[in-house]
């Protein structure tokens, strides 16, 4: 049973200053597309959280073009 274990992980929440850095966008750029509701994002509490995988996808879709 150990080796499911092992095989399961968790993906990690990032803050919009990582994914600002992952994207190599200013912070300012990250907030306005959220505002736009151009980029997969939750909020918990006050704070934006973001899933590395679902930013990547959307990238690979082409949704990142404004």
């Amino acid at each position: 049973m150990r080796e499911d274990d092992e095989s399961i992980q968790i993906e990690k929440w990032v803050n919009l200053e990582d994914i600002a850095e992952h994207l190599s966008l200013s912070q300012d750029t990250v907030r306005t597309w959220i505002k736009e509701g151009k980029l997969p994002v939750y909020k918990a509490g006050k704070r934006y959280k973001f899933k590395i995988s679902e930013v990547d996808e959307w990238v690979r879709k082409g949704k990142i073009k404004e």
